[in-house]
């Protein structure tokens, strides 16, 4: 039997979140609460979510500084909530590793959707559907990418990415040299979930290079820019 999906709710009001937990244990996810940043860092960090919706502004410590802290050791999904709708805050949250943004005021029934939506791409949930008779795994040199596990190996070292991160590198290495343009990857990667500017794309890029390139400089190299035109992933010739 499948496991129910474990939720955090972060906000400092009262209000807000009563009502996600209430939409979302109508869903039987298992939703437990946080109600300053301090608050929400610790239980993120001591026990496995399935997704955390989190407040951008909150007492203690600010959804930004929590997304940031939690980025260096889980790559737990991520929905920021808020209530500045402003384009320098949807980037900020994207450039510290944040899946998805909903601003403030929202429908309760679109965050139950966007919560459903994340955790079908996510890298830790066990709600993916998958072909259990035929293994799905890309292999290149330096670098595998099995989606069935939804794991990467870089180096013989896997890596944990987030689930846009992850999203991204496959999408692109599904089409070795292909390039892709900003507008096609926000469309085809993003799709309903998020309607954003195209440096979402560029800061997702940067993150992912970042993190091959921790663990090796060819995987990362891989992921190239097209100047003027957007990005392809590159198969290094040994």
């Amino acid at each position: 039997m499948e496991k129910e999906a474990k939720i955090l709710v972060v906000d400092d009001e009262d209000r807000i979140r009563n009502l996600l937990k209430m939409y979302l244990e109508r869903e039987a996810y298992d939703v437990e609460e946080a109600s300053d940043g301090k608050e929400a860092l610790e239980k993120a960090l001591a026990f496995d979510y399935d997704v955390i919706l989190l407040d951008l502004m909150m007492p203690e410590m600010d959804g930004i500084e929590v997304c940031q802290k939690l980025r260096k050791q889980k790559a737990t999904p991520i929905i920021m909530l808020t209530a500045k709708g402003e384009e320098a805050n949807r980037v900020q949250g994207f450039e510290v590793g944040t899946d998805d943004y909903i601003v403030k005021p929202f429908s309760p029934r679109e965050v139950v959707l966007r919560v459903k939506a994340l955790l079908r791409r996510s890298s830790s949930t066990k709600f993916l559907q998958t072909d259990t008779q035929a293994k799905d795994v890309l292999v290149f040199p330096h670098l595998s990418i099995d989606n069935d596990a939804h794991r990467v190996t870089v180096a013989d070292q896997e890596i944990n990415l987030t689930p846009k991160e992850y999203e991204l590198l496959y999408y692109l290495a599904q089409s070795p040299d292909k390039v892709f343009s900003r507008e096609q990857l926000l469309k085809d990667v993003w799709n309903y979930d998020f309607f954003g500017d195209l440096r979402t794309v560029d800061t997702h890029i940067k993150r992912l290079r970042e993190k091959l390139n921790r663990v090796s400089p060819q995987a990362a190299s891989m992921i190239s820019t097209v100047w003027g035109v957007g990005y392809k992933f590159e198969v290094v010739k040994e």
